[in-house]
């Protein structure tokens, strides 16, 4: 089993760290840079920074922030959040950030991924796909969840991985913040489908969860919030007892 990753995710409003349930009741986390310095300290191997409300409130990621937890963080962060032009992805890697994510605005205008991918290399491309199971259909949301579509989870993973995606952060909005853990079922069918990393999100509440995800899901990454963020599983601890089950993490 290839080695599988740990990465806490903050979701940023107003430059605090918020979480939620199914993507609403948002309460505050703390502070991003304090949170991601302490997530480095515990044995996180990535973290994600996901400023919400850039997309509904029309502006781009703060480059500040990103600055500040380069100054503080030594592992890969990735920064997302109202990301839809080159300019911007060049600032937010020269202010220090390792990838960018894309979802609302890869939607709305595909060659995006593309152009990103060109110009920046696949590593640095992360597509996020929020999507719910309505009838059991999996289909995508945007504008942080806000807003329903009618496309198919599973063929635009494929399409952006076509396009030079390097990794795909499938959130599912029916599990988040549930704590019942990873939509494993919907993630095994994404690996089967493509041939990229993916990351699991949404649903983690017990080191069982992270396992299962890992076994059943084919997960390559398991991303989570609130657990990490309220002190209800330590990441070193976590990692110890996936090892334990036979899953291969760094230490």
């Amino acid at each position: 089993m290839l080695t599988k990753r740990i990465i806490p995710c903050l979701d940023i409003k107003n430059g605090r760290t918020v979480k939620g349930v199914n993507f609403v009741e948002l309460r505050d986390a703390g502070d991003p840079v304090e949170l991601a310095r302490a997530y480095a300290e515990q044995g996180a191997d990535e973290l994600v920074f996901l400023d919400i409300s850039a997309t509904l409130e029309g502006r781009q990621t703060t480059l500040e922030m990103a600055l500040h937890v380069a100054e503080q963080v030594d592992i890969p962060f990735t920064v997302g959040g109202g990301i839809s032009s080159i300019k911007h992805v060049d600032d937010l890697l020269h202010c220090g950030a390792d990838k960018v994510s894309v979802n609302s605005s890869a939607v709305k205008r595909p060659e995006l991924v593309e152009e990103l991918a060109k110009k920046f290399g696949s590593q640095c491309v992360v597509v996020a796909i929020d999507a719910k199971n309505i009838n059991d259909q999996w289909k995508v949301h945007l504008a942080g969840g806000t807003l329903p579509t009618e496309i198919d989870l599973f063929q635009w993973a494929k399409q952006v991985e076509d396009l030079g995606a390097g990794e795909i952060l499938f959130t599912s909005m029916n599990h988040d913040g549930t704590k019942d853990g990873f939509a494993n079922k919907a993630l095994a069918q994404l690996s089967d489908t493509l041939n990229i990393p993916i990351i699991a999100s949404g649903g983690a509440g017990t080191v069982q969860h992270f396992a299962d995800t890992f076994f059943y899901g084919k997960a390559d990454a398991a991303l989570a919030a609130s657990v990490f963020h309220y002190g209800e599983i330590d990441i070193l601890d976590l990692k110890k007892e996936l090892k334990e089950k036979g899953i291969s993490v760094r230490i």
